[in-house]
């Protein structure tokens, strides 16, 4: 019998995606409701999930674990953010007053503004002072209920910085309690020493910077910008062809602005996931929707740039297809870090139902992230993440915006949010 170390009581609400794996098409219309149960768990697997009556069939107590009381409250998952980035230097406030004049992300990009500005900026930054930074803006992830995120690199675009990016998520892993998916993207932009020769910038990265990733153990994941401008349909083909030979999992920056062609590449290819996706076509979405590739889609992009235009969440679901929902936090078009205005975005401005933006930031932004079997939904056997909430039902979560409705964050079976306050560590 397995002795339980935490347990989380008289819980009125407890809400778990459609699915322990993923909720494709319209899986994801529904949730699994349960009515006055709890949670235990052991060494921060969870061991039960039921009646409490029931517990002593299957683990017991041991004299020391710790009893929360859920006051009758609605419990959820853990959020997952399945697309940040996470470890940059510097902030780009300037350019977000041209924005607000309405000069364009490209304009000020020409102007040598936008990404470059930034990896001018991380370039300049300590590996120390790194951590300390993306530390503090992991902090507020955990306040706003979000237990496990994926980073991306690609503020660096040389090799001693895209290493110092990703030593530097490494470092964290150890330091602070929310669980990172480092993704190495040092093809995020063309650097200026680079210029004019996307090719052969492609292929340093491929021999000289994603071999020592790998033996490094850095990252698994690779991810590229294909987007007019930046890398085409066939640069991006071959490069992501190459990073799958040297064992790293795919994902792609597609159809953010224009549409290339990327969305279908990312299906074709087999890749992870496919990310933005405002200007996918119909025929993309045909295509995505027959894979197992997830759309991680990105609505503060579209709030924060103010384009007018969402990502076509629900034809995507319509068809079959896979859909997540992440922040993008970056510092030139999405300075957006919680998750729960994410999932209110997607239901005022994406038409999303609450079941499906609720879906979409749980299980299946884990599954975005291969992190399906650890995160996502509340089972036996995953890592006990979970947020209790102070709301009476979770439609409220989208039915009242702008509040704060997180009591308590339990991360791997440790308190780390009580009372809206970081636990010390």
């Amino acid at each position: 019998m397995i002795a339980a170390d935490i347990i989380v009581r008289n819980i009125g609400q407890l809400v778990n995606p459609a699915s322990d794996r993923r909720a494709r098409g319209h899986e994801a219309d529904m949730l699994r409701l349960e009515r006055n149960v709890c949670v235990a768990a052991c060494r921060g697997k969870i061991c039960f999930v039921g009646p409490e009556k029931e517990l002593g069939r299957s683990c017991r107590l041991q004299d020391d674990a710790r009893v929360l009381d859920a006051g009758g409250g609605v419990v959820l998952p853990g959020l997952v953010d399945p697309h940040t980035h996470l470890p940059f230097a510097g902030t780009r406030q300037d350019e977000f007053r041209l924005k607000l004049q309405g000069i364009s992300y490209q304009e000020i990009a020409a102007r040598g503004g936008g990404i470059k500005g930034t990896v001018r900026q991380t370039r300049g930054i300590s590996l120390e002072d790194l951590v300390a930074l993306c530390a503090q803006r992991l902090d507020r992830m955990l306040l706003g209920g979000t237990t496990t995120l994926e980073a991306k690199s690609g503020y660096g675009l040389d090799l001693e910085t895209e290493l110092k990016q990703l030593r530097a998520l490494q470092a964290l892993a150890g330091r602070h309690p929310a669980a990172i998916v480092p993704t190495f993207m040092g093809a995020h932009e063309i650097p200026d020493e680079f210029r004019g020769r996307n090719r052969a910038y492609l292929d340093h990265l491929l021999s000289d910077v994603l071999p020592r990733v790998r033996d490094e153990r850095l990252a698994g994941f690779v991810d590229i910008f294909c987007e007019e401008g930046y890398f085409s349909y066939a640069e991006a083909e071959h490069y992501l062809t190459q990073a799958a030979a040297l064992g790293f999992q795919t994902k792609v920056h597609a159809d953010e602005f224009t549409s290339n062609g990327a969305a279908e590449l990312a299906a074709r290819l087999g890749a992870v996931s496919a990310e933005h996706l405002i200007a996918i076509r119909d025929e993309e979405i045909a295509a995505i929707a027959a894979s197992d590739t997830a759309c991680v889609l990105l609505p503060g992009v579209s709030f924060f740039l103010r384009l007018g235009r969402y990502a076509p969440a629900r034809a995507i679901l319509d068809a079959g297809g896979i859909v997540a929902l992440g922040t993008d936090f970056n510092p030139g078009s999405s300075m957006i870090s919680s998750q729960f205005f994410i999932f209110q975005l997607a239901v005022f401005q994406m038409g999303l139902t609450i079941e499906q933006a609720l879906n979409a930031v749980t299980i299946n932004a884990a599954y975005a992230i291969g992190c399906e079997k650890q995160a996502g939904s509340l089972a036996k056997g995953k890592d006990m993440d979970l947020l209790l909430l102070d709301v009476p039902d979770y439609p409220y979560l989208a039915y009242h915006p702008g509040i704060d409705p997180l009591r308590t964050v339990i991360k791997a079976g440790k308190v780390v949010v009580q009372d809206r306050r970081l636990v010390e560590r």
